[in-house]
């Protein structure tokens, strides 16, 4: 095995042991990653000799009997995230050369337990596409099938994984943009509770909706990775102030007696027959593995799509509104006056989706609209917060489809965005109420394309979801299948 396929917990195992050296890792990263990413255009900005610089750092650590969990390990970061001294592009023309000054808290907690960063990871621009198609910096291929999507928006952060050009990676999950691509790439990504990690320094999409959460090979690396970022942050003013578990502790605990809730909202006539077939494999390996599985129903489940894309758009709309061509980020050339520096440098600067989605929700705060659209779909969201809440006064857990169907192709659903729109209608949810999920390996499609199964849990129920997720991995092989690059 090379050292580029080890997980975070086996490649720990040997820098703490001295069989390989964090130089030797991220020596062999950077290789693969020169050898492949070619192919699959996974990273945004490579940083070679920065990551041997905190490589050596980390040998020094080790050295000095001084490793954590993370020490020593190859990362890549989504382009969303700020790092200090490093182009952060958010995928975007607009940011193309912008070098943030300071790191972000998420990326801060990685480099004080001494993790390596390698790279930046494309994405769709400014977090908004489900296919990282919208990125200026040109799509990712998925490294199952490079003429299909990766899905997105952290679709370089998902590809990475898959064609281990990293041993982990962090993503930002606002509808689905974590769980979507670990499903389309066959790794295991968590939608961390809202508040449970930092969004300080991360680039806003919407606000209310964003979250921080690791990609990783298997369940152990996720409960690594995200035990690291979680927790408390005073720069955070939606960061909730609750204890973090241990979240590798807790992982085998198994699920004899586990309530699992299957709402039938998600399982419709319009499913993919390879996906269905995968979510019933899923249901008759927990009930074998002792687990209660029964019904329940999440009624306000039609309306998320639409709800999501006025608040979602609504809060880009404000967001976006800084990039102004006045601090920061590009601006237009030949300009006559602040009013066409303000256009012209926005016209530019901005991809088609992303100017599609700033229209849809200045309309939706509109005056004489902001009522009719922007409150009502608010008041919807809390009916859909609410039914999660009661779905969970009966079960523990929730299983579900990640996507309708397995990874399109590339160009496929581009003509359409509402089609586009409704491939996250199985995550979308989630966000809205804010609690949290988690994608896993569950299987492949007949043509060889990989599916994930979403279990979705209690707000601030991490653990129990990675346990939960943890008991299928260990006794099924799919997360051990390798992307043919």
């Amino acid at each position: 095995m090379e050292i580029f396929d080890l997980t975070i917990h086996e490649l720990h195992d040997k820098l703490k042991a001295k069989e390989v050296s964090s130089v030797e890792a991220t020596r062999a990263m950077l290789d693969r990653i020169e050898a492949v990413d070619s192919q699959v255009n996974a990273y945004i900005t490579v940083t070679p000799e920065q990551a041997l610089v905190e490589a050596e750092a980390a040998d020094r650590r080790i050295a000095a009997g001084d490793i954590a969990p993370l020490t020593g390990i190859p990362m890549g970061l989504k382009d969303i995230f700020i790092t200090k001294g490093v182009r952060t592009t958010c995928g975007s023309r607009i940011l193309e050369n912008f070098v943030p000054p300071y790191d972000g808290t998420a990326v801060a907690k990685l480099k004080e337990q001494g993790a390596v960063i390698v790279g930046k990871l494309n994405q769709d621009e400014f977090a908004m596409g489900s296919s990282n198609e919208s990125s200026y910096f040109g799509p990712v291929k998925n490294p199952w099938n490079l003429e299909c999507t990766p899905g997105g928006s952290s679709g370089g952060s998902a590809a990475a994984i898959a064609a281990r050009t990293a041993t982990a990676t962090l993503g930002t999950d606002t509808g689905g943009s974590i769980r979507q691509p670990a499903s389309h790439c066959s790794c295991v990504g968590v939608k961390p509770t809202y508040g449970r990690v930092s969004r300080y320094g991360v680039i806003a999409y919407a606000s209310s909706l964003d979250q921080v959460g690791p990609l990783t090979r298997d369940v152990t690396d996720a409960a690594i990775l995200l035990g690291a970022i979680a927790g408390y942050d005073p720069k955070d003013s939606t960061s909730v102030n609750t204890p973090v578990p241990d979240y590798l502790a807790g992982l085998k605990t198994g699920v004899k007696g586990l309530k699992i809730g299957l709402p039938k909202q998600y399982f419709i006539e319009g499913l993919d027959p390879d996906v269905k077939r995968a979510m019933e494999e899923a249901i008759a390996l927990y009930k074998s593995l002792g687990a209660e599985l029964r019904e329940v129903s999440l009624p306000h489940t039609e309306y998320a799509v639409a709800t999501y894309y006025l608040i979602a758009t609504a809060e880009a709309s404000s967001n976006l509104a800084r990039y102004d061509g006045v601090r920061f980020g590009h601006r237009a050339d030949e300009i006559r006056g602040l009013k066409e520096m303000y256009a012209k440098t926005r016209a530019e600067g901005f991809g088609s989706e992303v100017k599609r989605r700033i229209m849809l929700g200045t309309y939706a705060l509109s005056s004489g609209y902001y009522d009719a659209y922007y409150v009502k779909a608010q008041k919807v969201r809390t009916l859909i917060m609410q039914d999660f809440l009661n779905a969970f006064n009966e079960v523990d857990v929730l299983l579900t489809p990640i996507a309708p169907t397995p990874p399109f192709k590339i160009g496929e659903k581009l003509a359409d965005p509402l089609q586009m729109y409704l491939s996250d209608i199985f995550t979308i949810p989630v966000n809205l109420a804010g609690t949290c999920g988690i994608s896993i390996p569950a299987g492949f499609s007949a043509a060889g394309l990989p599916i994930g199964l979403q279990l979705i849990g209690k707000p601030f129920g991490e653990a129990t979801i990675l346990s939960t997720a943890y008991a299928f991995e260990q006794e099924t092989q799919w997360h051990l299948k390798k992307a043919p690059l």
